[in-house]
């Protein structure tokens, strides 16, 4: 049976970077994902704009992630902003990527870190095969694989691979919505009268010709979405990735919102031209469930950009909880910048695993914003080189100094707090 360091469970945007990260510190290390690609959210999901690299301050993650944002750069995938000139409406500027191109080059460093990628391939078992390892079973298309593996990261987004060992997961009684990227073409919003625009769609709303939803901003003219040409407006409420059904569903659901907006823009005079230009794979869901952990950030904590005694990175974004009407916000103060705990990377009580990405530890108001791209690859750069490091020295990840952590991560270009 071939034995591995360290598996990490999904290769989305916190996956990739903890299979980087584990691979070049030198432990064996195989990635399942269940997509044909890597990036998860940013690629699939269609949210290729990663935030915040920077606080309006001073950068504040760096890394792999960041690594990876200049390659694309470099080739023509990204255009990185001037972050030393303050942003008017925000803390600090999202990173426009190619999404292709940030999935490959993905791919291209985890090949050339020893990394051992299989696609299409999804979870079937895990338990523990004895003290130090554990046994992983996964099916994909005409295959199934067996293996051991001495540490297990979770970045599937929903803690699949923590409720299958029975450890403790925690979900809001009111879920944030989700959302399929998508983008209209054809439209000039410079020809439309906006009053006449309005009148239409509050008709469309009235006689069910659109659903709740279908526009997410309930406080914002629907010029707006004309003018922003789809991408973050439509809410799937109720969107669930944590089982394939209830993926489909969520799926579904974004298809027909978009499907009833583009049939509705072609009766507008002026947008008889409307055409769907893109549409994400996968509807992207906001939170679901998330993992009982050694620490919990709180929203105080957050707000208070607490400085945590066993911080291993930097995060930072607003709160912003998605609802019925659009968004909740609150935002920080410029000079606060809070930070990660390594203990909410970590299950309550349980040895061998580590989690990354939305599936941290937190309240619901602190997950909001904590969920965002760039602290999701900052989380797993923290994971995937603590897992490496545990698996190398024969100790559980949880028992590696935290010292010796943070010094890993600072010489391969992480910030650390």
């Amino acid at each position: 049976m071939e034995i591995y360091d360290v598996c990490i469970a999904g290769g989305g945007t916190a996956g990739a970077i903890a299979a980087i990260q584990s691979g070049r510190l030198g432990a064996k290390t195989i990635l399942i994902e269940m997509t044909g690609q890597l990036g998860g959210t940013m690629t699939s999901g269609g949210v290729s704009a990663p935030a915040y690299f920077w606080s309006p301050l001073r950068q504040i993650i760096a890394g792999i992630g960041w690594e990876i944002a200049t390659k694309c750069q470099q080739l023509g995938g990204a255009n990185i902003p001037d972050f030393t000139v303050r942003n008017p409406r925000r803390p600090s500027y999202h990173l426009g990527v190619n999404a292709p191109l940030w999935a490959i080059l993905c791919e291209e460093a985890c090949i050339q870190a020893g990394v051992h990628i299989h696609y299409h391939e999804v979870f079937f078992k895990v338990a523990k095969h004895d003290s130090e390892f554990w046994h992983v079973e996964t099916v994909g298309k005409n295959c199934h694989h067996s293996f051991l593996t001495r540490e297990i990261v979770d970045c599937t987004g929903d803690a699949n691979i923590v409720a299958m060992l029975g450890l403790p997961r925690t979900r809001d009684e009111i879920r944030q919505p989700g959302t399929l990227e998508f983008r209209i073409g054809g439209i000039d919003p410079n020809t439309l009268n906006a009053d006449a625009v309005q009148k239409a769609y509050d008709q469309a709303m009235a006689d069910g010709t659109l659903k709740h939803g279908d526009f997410c901003y309930a406080n914002r003219p629907f010029i707006d979405y004309i003018k922003s040409g789809g991408g973050n407006l439509q809410h799937v409420f109720g969107a669930d990735s944590t089982t394939s059904p209830l993926l489909t569903q969520a799926n579904i659901d974004g298809h027909q919102g978009l499907l009833r907006m583009l049939r509705f823009l072609k009766t507008v005079p002026g947008c008889e031209g409307a055409k769907i230009t893109y549409m994400a794979d996968d509807c992207t869901a906001r939170d679901t469930w998330r993992i009982v952990g050694e620490t919990t950030v709180t929203y105080d904590d957050y707000m208070n950009a607490r400085h945590f005694p066993d911080a291993v990175a930097y995060t930072l974004y607003f709160i912003d909880v998605h609802n019925d009407t659009g968004t909740y916000q609150e935002f920080l103060p410029p000079e606060k910048v809070p930070t990660l705990p390594l203990g909410c990377l970590i299950p309550k009580d349980a040895e061998r695993i580590m989690v990354a990405g939305r599936i941290l530890a937190s309240d619901k108001l602190a997950h909001s914003a904590l969920r965002v791209e760039a602290s999701c690859m900052a989380m797993g750069q923290a994971a995937g080189a603590a897992a490496a490091m545990g698996a190398l020295r024969k100790m559980p990840s949880r028992s590696v100094p935290l010292a010796d952590l943070r010094q890993a991560l600072r010489d391969h270009g992480a910030i650390v707090p």
